[in-house]
């Protein structure tokens, strides 16, 4: 039976008590319900190890140890979800419930090995981390019987509100014009999951479709206070999907939800680079998303670009950065051991990276025992490819994505950062990231102290939407459909550059994955070529830009290192939410503005 406590502060202790969480779950072994663990008293006041002082050997495996080559993905399916989820039961999970994904998860990681540790790499600020004392004492109140005069949670008697209902689509029927024709009202009240009734544990033939008559999340719970892991009842839901996608091939992994991508970005950083201290250093892709560079900006910590081409960062470049590292001749900067990356549709540059091209990636960080940071906002917006026909399927769909990071990772190197913002609303901010056991409890440890985790309204609507509505397959449709759609805005930006865009002095290659295309602008062909600099031409055409009524972004905000002379003239353009008029109508005026600057 797993525990629902797996951190590093707990073990050891002796036997704790325990409280059911799922009505009528079953393990594998037994019939008897599956428990969360409550930890004894004394382990409130536990810390967390220091590990900063401690000696490790580094997780660098032996070159003649390869990755395996790729291999279908060991997924779980739809069908194993519906069977494990009719064999559990309803999920009790009440407010500030404790949980992790070793709750949820298939039987199948028995037998596999443990993820390699870290305690090399953390920060001396994160093995100071100890765990919350409130967080720790709130576990306590699944004890059966006990009333609560500890913790500072107020009565939901006192939230000023009842219930939302949403209007939502049935799939496979996602258009606006569908759902207001034809979709459903979802409610959201406030004691929806205390006031039902517990079933008697019987074999469910669709639990995704049926929870609706026995409700597990409510705003009671939702709105109050609760763990920094985020709810139970959407941890499940990130587990399970994890599973289905291609979970890693090592067993002690577990997922957090986190307030976003960006977000979780900064607690990675603070937890694995200490630029002030060590020196550390970040590689990442030449051109990279602008807002983690800003992430890493005010911590101190270096950032190196590495090569790109048309799939990406290129290996054979991270390589040679790596080999050639003169610490002296970068100012002290210590050799960069941690990689961020995203890896599909790239944003600015839209580059996807392919299996073949994750597992050369791959094999240069465990060389060089580099930890990858693997952000997949657009992961799901792979593109259709032209003349193929669509996924017949979900299974067929997932089988046609390419191989994440994550799912070839075993070394427990990865930590892969997912976001809903992207593929359902940004509003959300909205995540989870997976990883290994001990990657997962320290950014449990920062969350505690920082965000405490993800908004109630945005996990109880989230979970109505996704789990309790859609389940995992109504989930992977929306996805396949906003592949399409998005599929489609990319082939009308395009045409709009064949159409009007000069090609004599413009480039561009519409891009498999994401919301970018990225236009190469041939610097070496402006008029004013010997007497401008790159960035003089770039805000030139920008600010024209502007002055003609299209904003695109420029090129160099997206420089890993802005302190060297840009490598060419770049320009960034969206075909995310404009309508195919207008994006036609703003290619037509950034390429006019092209023409004026180089007098074509």
């Amino acid at each position: 039976m797993r525990s629902a406590i797996r951190t590093g502060a707990l073990r050891g202790l002796p036997p704790s008590t325990t409280a059911p969480l799922h009505s009528g779950m079953k393990t594998a072994r037994s019939c008897t319900p599956r428990r969360v663990s409550v930890p004894p008293a004394s382990a409130f006041h536990s810390k967390s190890p220091d590990y900063s002082e401690a000696p490790a050997a580094a997780a660098k495996l032996p070159e003649a140890e390869p990755t395996p080559p790729p291999t279908p993905r060991d997924r779980i399916t739809l069908a194993d979800i519906k069977e494990r989820r009719a064999k559990a039961g309803r999920l009790i999970a009440p407010t500030a419930a404790s949980c992790n994904a070793d709750m949820f998860k298939a039987p199948q990681t028995t037998g596999k090995p443990k993820a390699k540790r870290w305690d090399h790499l953390l920060t001396k600020e994160s093995t100071l981390r100890a765990p919350c004392k409130l967080k720790q004492a709130a576990k306590n109140l699944n004890n059966p019987g006990l009333i609560s005069l500890g913790g500072g949670l107020p009565c939901p008697e006192y939230f000023p509100i009842s219930s939302l209902t949403l209007h939502i689509p049935n799939p496979p029927h996602f258009s606006e014009t569908a759902t207001l024709a034809g979709g459903t009202d979802a409610t959201i009240g406030k004691y929806d999951a205390s006031a039902a009734p517990t079933p008697t544990p019987t074999p469910n033939p669709n639990p995704e479709t049926t929870t609706a008559a026995a409700p597990e999340y409510d705003l009671s719970i939702a709105l109050n206070y609760g763990q920094a892991t985020g709810s139970a009842q959407m941890t499940r839901f990130a587990t399970e999907h994890v599973e289905l996608l291609g979970a890693p091939p090592y067993a002690d992994w577990g997922v957090c939800l986190t307030i976003g991508s960006t977000g979780a970005l900064e607690q990675a950083l603070r937890m694995l680079c200490d630029g002030p201290g060590r020196g550390d250093t970040l590689l990442t892709e030449e051109f990279s998303f602008s807002t983690a560079l800003e992430t890493a900006a005010p911590l101190r910590v270096g950032v190196v670009g590495v090569e790109m081409d048309g799939e990406g960062l290129v290996p054979e470049a991270m390589e040679r950065v790596l080999d050639g590292w003169d610490v002296e001749a970068r100012g002290g900067r210590a050799k960069p051991r941690v990689l961020y990356t995203v890896p599909s549709g790239q944003n600015p540059t839209g580059a996807t990276q392919s299996v073949q091209r994750r597992g050369a990636i791959y094999e240069v960080a465990r060389r060089h025992d580099v930890f990858i940071l693997e952000d997949e906002p657009y992961y799901y917006l792979q593109m259709q490819e032209p003349g193929t026909e669509p996924p017949a399927s979900v299974e067929a769909f997932l089988e046609g994505l390419i191989p994440t990071y994550l799912s070839m990772d075993v070394d427990g190197r990865v930590m892969r950062m997912d976001s809903f913002s992207k593929v359902v609303v940004p509003g959300s901010r909205m995540g989870w990231i997976t990883a290994s056991e001990q990657i997962v409890e320290r950014f449990i440890r920062h969350a505690e102290v920082a965000n405490q985790g993800p908004n109630g309204f945005s996990q109880v609507i989230l979970h109505k939407l996704l789990d309790e509505r859609w389940g995992h397959e109504g989930y992977f449709r929306w996805l396949m459909n906003l592949r399409m759609e998005y599929t489609k805005r990319r082939d009308a930006m395009s045409a709009a550059c064949d159409e009007f865009l000069p090609k004599e002095v413009v480039s561009w290659q519409p891009p498999q994955a994401g919301m970018f295309q990225w236009l190469k602008v041939n610097y070496e062909l402006h008029p004013s070529a010997s007497t401008k600099s790159i960035m003089d031409i770039e805000e030139e055409i920008f600010n024209s830009c502007i002055s003609k009524g299209v904003l695109v972004a420029r090129g160099s905000w997206f420089r890993a290192e802005q302190d060297i002379p840009p490598s060419g003239l770049y320009l960034r353009a969206t075909y995310a939410a404009a309508t195919p008029e207008n994006m036609r109508e703003a290619i037509r005026r950034l390429g006019e503005a092209i023409r004026e600057s180089y007098q074509l």
